[in-house]
């Protein structure tokens, strides 16, 4: 392929030559980087042609070659100012304290502008020719990419890799194709290319110095006639990819560490953030707390003084009596509820848990209720069968679960209402349904009877209790394993289902 006005610098490589690599942002300026450590390291005074992002982070690297090893020559190519390509910085080829050399007094440093229409814009290269040390990188940056114009920082005098990657996090994902060898015939092509469109640019030495393009491909052949006898050096080369693997750990270390750095900031965020939650749950908690004790209190201290007045009746006085107790056994009870809360939350008195069958538990709760359905008229009734599989719960927890979810249905059922208890095996689990027939729950309300000191609105003051009762039956079920459940219809009646895990005895390892 032969190279005109128009024609990109990338497509003749490619043209003449294998497929290209695919790299990422990162591994295109460490090989610029390991490029010029190396001739750094080994003070290879070396002719260069240099066509880079303005951005600094990339400059910088050709401006450390430039102040710590003499160049033979250095021609920086910068694309036409209205071209697609965002500056963000001052380029090396603009200053002129680089521009000769004091030991001979030639020019050393030039500035090369391209034409408007020239196929170089989106072409980035670094051509390296000496006597000891030639390479070539080719590159290309397409119109939908600008991944090279990342945002730029001031670069330090010996700034460290890390500094001059961009944010990656900022930047695109894709993979960028990129021409590299070390050996002069490769270059020899790319470096006619360049002759070839040299008299349609503008040529500077410094700032203000124009120099005829004749005089500088005269130069150029000079230096070609002076590297002729390159043979690349296998111990030099080796040290290079060395170093350029070297790099790559280093680049993967650091993108490592920081990547734990960052796990490790997202888990204590997370963990503030439970524990600012925790606080803020314990402070409604006591607020709540606070509030639920105030109000029987307060009802019985005004109670006690209504029992004062001397033209006191005895039904009234009777009525007040029946106040104090009914407030003293709420305040006793929520005083209770909180105390299993509290146990249930600091695991105080929690035994190593043991199989445990329904029939020999769920029979002896539900006779303990037997009086009160009575009482009120309710039938209660309860189907345990004796062949189910144990379950995996305290006897203490599952008492308390049954005692708390079958006072409810109790409670909450009319006169000629029914009340069964239920238990049977669904899968890995013993399922406890307890269904009544009573007031029901209004189905805006169920998502909320699990929350502390919730109580229905529908419930009258006398069949208001402490509201930690299903919070209770929650917790203790979500510590065995286990759930629970509840439908319900306004009217017509409520179920809850309770999830129990079947208890599976552990496995002996020295069978």
């Amino acid at each position: 392929m032969t190279l005109t006005q128009s024609s990109s610098l990338y497509e003749l490589v490619g043209s003449n030559s294998a497929s290209p690599l695919n790299v990422s942002l990162a591994t295109l300026k460490s090989i610029i980087h390991t490029t010029i450590d190396l001739l750094v390291e080994e003070q290879i005074s070396a002719t260069l042609w240099v066509k880079l992002p303005r951005d600094l982070s990339w400059q910088a690297e050709i401006q450390r070659y430039s102040t710590q090893v003499v160049p033979q020559a250095l021609y920086v190519f910068h694309n036409y100012p209205d071209a697609d390509e965002e500056s963000s910085g001052t380029e090396l080829a603009h200053g002129d304290e680089l521009s000769t050399d004091a030991r001979t007094d030639r020019p050393t440093h030039y500035a090369i502008e391209l034409s408007q229409n020239s196929g170089l814009q989106r072409d980035y290269f670094l051509l390296v020719m000496s006597e000891s040390f030639c390479s070539v990188l080719v590159t290309y940056r397409p119109k939908s990419d600008r991944i090279f114009n990342s945002n730029a920082k001031p670069i330090s005098q010996g700034a460290d890799l890390e500094t001059l990657l961009p944010d990656e996090s900022t930047q695109p994902k894709h993979q960028h194709s990129a021409f590299c060898w070390f050996d002069l015939p490769k270059l020899q092509p790319v470096l006619q290319a360049l002759k070839h469109i040299l008299p349609q640019t503008q040529i500077k030495v410094g700032l203000n110095s124009p120099i005829t393009p004749e005089r500088v491909i005269a130069e150029w052949e000079q230096v070609e006639a002076n590297c002729a006898a390159y043979l690349p050096d296998p111990e030099l080369l080796t040290r290079l990819f060395t170093k350029q693997i070297q790099r790559q750990e280093e680049i993967w270390h650091r993108t490592t560490n920081y990547r734990k750095q960052v796990e490790a900031i997202d888990s204590l965020q997370v963990q503030n953030e439970e524990l600012v939650s925790a606080l803020r749950l314990r402070d409604e908690l006591l607020s709540n707390v606070a509030q639920e004790l105030r109000t029987p209190l307060t009802t019985m201290k005004t109670a006690l003084t209504l029992l004062n007045s001397p033209q006191l009746k005895l039904p009234q006085r009777q009525r007040y009596m029946q106040l104090l107790r009914t407030e003293c056994d709420r305040q006793g009870a929520l005083i209770s509820s909180l105390m299993d809360l509290v146990q249930l939350h600091l695991g105080i008195d929690q035994p190593t848990m043991q199989p445990l069958h329904l029939s020999d538990l769920v029979p002896g709760v539900v006779s303990t209720y037997q009086p009160l359905a009575h009482e009120k008229g309710v039938m209660l009734a309860y189907t345990v069968p004796e062949n189910l599989p144990p379950v995996f719960c305290l006897s203490a927890w599952l008492k308390q679960v049954v005692i708390n979810l079958l006072h409810n249905s109790v409670k909450f059922t009319p006169r000629t209402g029914k009340v069964w208890v239920l238990a049977e095996q669904q899968g890995d689990y013993v399922k406890l349904e307890f269904r009544d027939t009573g007031i029901g729950i209004a189905p805006s309300e169920i998502p909320k009877i699990f929350d502390r000191f919730y109580r229905g609105r529908h419930t009258g003051e006398d069949l208001a209790g402490a509201g930690l009762g299903l919070t209770i039956v929650q917790q203790i079920l979500l510590r065995c394993g286990g759930s629970v459940s509840v439908k319900s219809k306004m009217g017509e009646g409520t179920t809850f289902k309770v999830l129990l895990p079947i208890y599976k005895a552990p496995v002996d390892s020295h069978d």
